[in-house]
């Protein structure tokens, strides 16, 4: 079964840039979805990077408006425990044969990660129109993506990896580019001390960035 085109775009759509979350404190994953959502971003991607991202993800799904998805999904039993953290989506920084195929197994779409152009076809080629385009800026960045453009026209992106909210900008003018992903909205020392009005402050300047037409 090839990729729920029509629930990603959907999902993609809600707004220009969507958080990119390494949370382990449970305890402030509410309030940090909460900052998020008020601030104009209610898709938000939290990474299984940490021993508590699945509970941290149950407790951002209670959140009235947010859109939550798994992140740094790289097996069919992380994309299980996505399922059942009720996540909406996900989200893989790579686009393995197996997990592509494991992903046609589960309710929830996939968003797999490429970083070129063969990468791009194979996922292509499994029914993925919609691909994360990882590490952006390690990889050449904007520039790179424009000369994707003209011959995988069929495949729309979401950089993320090194964007920062003026280099979002840029991408985000990109015909190819349906939204970026990035953490500079969460800055560590503001969830730190639990400053949720500086995030939404920043959640709603990135909120506020233009999608090419």
């Amino acid at each position: 079964m090839p990729q729920d085109v029509a629930a990603l775009r959907a999902t993609l759509s809600l707004a220009p840039v969507i958080p990119v979350i390494v949370l382990d404190d449970v305890q402030k994953a509410r309030p940090l979805a909460e900052a998020l959502v008020a601030g104009g971003l209610p898709v938000l991607e939290v990474t299984l990077r940490t021993p508590h991202a699945l509970q941290v993800i149950e407790e951002m799904a209670k959140v009235s408006g947010a859109v939550v998805g798994s992140g740094t999904v790289r097996s069919p039993l992380q994309m299980g425990h996505s399922v059942d953290a009720g996540c909406q989506f996900m989200v893989s920084p790579g686009a393995s044969p197996r997990l592509l195929e494991a992903a046609d197994g589960f309710a929830i779409p996939l968003l797999p990660g490429i970083g070129t152009p063969t990468e791009a076809m194979t996922a292509s080629e499994h029914g993925y129109n919609f691909l994360k385009f990882f590490p952006a800026e390690a990889l050449g960045g904007v520039k790179v993506l424009k000369a994707y453009a003209s011959p995988l026209s069929d495949i729309t992106f979401c950089p993320t990896g090194g964007i920062d909210v003026v280099k979002a900008r840029d991408y985000l003018a990109l015909p190819n580019v349906i939204c970026v992903g990035g953490s500079w909205i969460m800055p560590q020392d503001a969830i730190e001390s639990g400053d949720w009005r500086r995030i939404e402050g920043l959640a709603r300047e990135a909120a506020a960035l233009k999608k090419a037409a």
